[in-house]
């Protein structure tokens, strides 16, 4: 059982410049390969998804690219590898007939000088950039030419696969950095591959924009950055592996130019020609982009630590593809999704606080009702014998049936009928009974009068929160029970 795996383009172990989170426990039935370290790959799903579905791969990629930059048809069709790149002045790369002959011819010899990038290739090259890493406080260092002749040994050396001793002194640090740079100069494309060139250009124009909407002189740096780790992921993997090498050499050495004089802009102006212009190509036949390529390789190294990481919504997509959720398509989506998420969360913290707010009006509502039936209930118990008292006693024993006060409801439907009338209307209907008994309650009131026009005064809403059982608040008034004495005819109140 392996317990360490190095992802595509990783750096050994140990290595300067290594941005994987490393973890010592592991979980390993074997205990000969217990405590050795793994490596945790944040960009997992992500390289999973490019080696097994590369269609889905470049369609979502180049998606989030296009959203950034703007790429017409051609442009497009280019970075698609579609059609061959076209350059202002009629230059271009060479024709692919000879350059494919050429290559296979150095194939044939072993040479990787010169040759198309391999993974072979790269572990020759990787002697040089491992010796220069140790060696970077050298003066004018990859602008000092070193001399011709050792270089012919080297290449001759990495030609034949031979492993080199480079730390055996016979060979100068101006020597390998020199040789490092024809390497790269004699590859078929650039390291960046021509079919990217338009949208390097495209990134170093992503400019700020200012209140007012107006594009600005000061470069959108976060945009330039996301859109380059978008362009590195569908770079081909012998060229991503390689460019990650070199921009981290690069990166060590600008950090050591109080010694080596060598600023990321002056190392800019050595590399561009070999990372990012397209062959066969003059400065003349580049006219005003050469500032914007040496600017952008100038930006590619002074931010090299974070190009080579999949932007969040990348790996999150990659990730949704294998556990069978929906693929977002882009970084909007991502934040549409987060955005609904944070809304409906808002959303319901202030149904929550309104309903909290409104409990303290709801169970002031509930005692002034149960106030008024209390006092209701006193009059008509104190009002003499008459036909009168004896309905609306029995009105009183006919809802207690219903919606007793004290009891809890016992199911919907008992709800449901006590809800069915206006209790203040029955009483009304009761107890008015015509429309000369209304005009002379408003001639002399009475005690019973005011009691029942209290009663009206209590809105439906008071009346329905009494006997609806509402679920918010339950009222719990006092119980109400009447017994009739058989023999003396008398109504008590227990």
């Amino acid at each position: 059982m392996a317990t360490e795996a190095l992802s595509e383009g990783e750096v050994p172990a140990g290595e300067s410049g290594r941005s994987d989170a490393i973890c010592s426990f592991v979980i390993c039935n074997d205990s000969s390969l217990r405590g050795q370290p793994i490596i945790f790959n944040p960009d997992f799903f992500v390289e999973k998804l490019r080696h097994e579905k590369p269609e889905v791969f470049t369609e979502l990629v180049v998606s989030n690219i296009t959203r950034l930059i703007d790429l017409p048809g051609t442009e497009l069709a280019q970075l698609m590898g579609e059609v061959d790149l076209k350059l202002p002045g009629g230059a271009g790369p060479a024709s692919g007939f000879f350059r494919s002959l050429m290559s296979l011819k150095r194939k044939e010899k072993g040479v990787i000088f010169g040759s198309p990038l391999t993974e072979e290739g790269i572990a020759q090259i990787y002697q040089l950039i491992e010796y220069l890493h140790k060696n970077l406080r050298v003066e004018g260092l990859f602008r000092v030419p070193g001399n011709s002749v050792r270089q012919q040994i080297l290449r001759d050396a990495l030609n034949n696969g031979t492993d080199i001793d480079l730390e055996s002194g016979e060979f100068h640090s101006n020597d390998v950095a020199t040789l490092l740079k024809m390497f790269l100069g004699e590859l078929p494309e650039p390291l960046l591959t021509h079919k990217h060139f338009n949208a390097h250009l495209k990134i170093a124009d992503l400019m700020q924009f200012d209140d007012k909407g107006n594009k600005t002189n000061v470069p959108d740096k976060d945009r330039q950055i996301e859109a380059l780790q978008l362009l590195f992921l569908i770079l081909p993997p012998p060229n991503r592996n390689l460019l990650k090498l070199l921009l981290d050499l690069l990166y060590q050495t600008a950090k050591k130019q109080d010694k080596n004089k060598m600023s990321a802009y002056n190392l800019a102006l050595m590399f561009a020609p070999h990372v990012l212009w397209p062959k066969n190509v003059t400065a003349n036949d580049l006219q005003e982009n050469i500032t914007k390529l040496n600017s952008g390789m100038a930006f590619m190294i002074k931010h090299s630590q974070k190009l080579f990481k999949a932007p969040a919504y990348i790996r999150e997509c990659a990730r949704l593809h294998y556990l069978g959720s929906r693929t977002q398509a882009s970084k909007d989506d991502l934040d549409l999704i987060a955005s609904c998420h944070t809304k409906s969360i808002q959303l319901s913290k202030s149904q929550k606080r309104n309903r909290i707010d409104s409990c303290p009006h709801q169970e002031e509502t509930q005692q002034h009702t149960e106030e008024a039936l209390r006092e209701l209930f006193q009059h008509v118990h104190n009002m003499p014998e008459s036909a009168k008292k004896k309905q609306l006693i029995r009105q009183f024993n006919k809802q207690s049936l219903t919606q007793t006060p004290g009891r809890e409801p016992s199911t919907y439907q008992v709800q449901k009928r006590a809800r069915s009338r206006s209790f203040s209307g029955l009483i009304k209907r009761k107890v008015l009974g015509n429309q000369m008994m209304s005009e002379k309650k408003k001639k002399n009131p009475t005690p019973e009068s005011v009691a029942l026009g209290e009663l009206k005064g209590a809105s439906k809403e008071n009346m329905n929160l009494l006997f609806s059982g509402s679920p918010a608040v339950m009222m719990t008034p006092t119980r109400l029970k009447w017994s009739e004495g058989k023999k003396e005819g008398k109504k008590g109140f227990l």
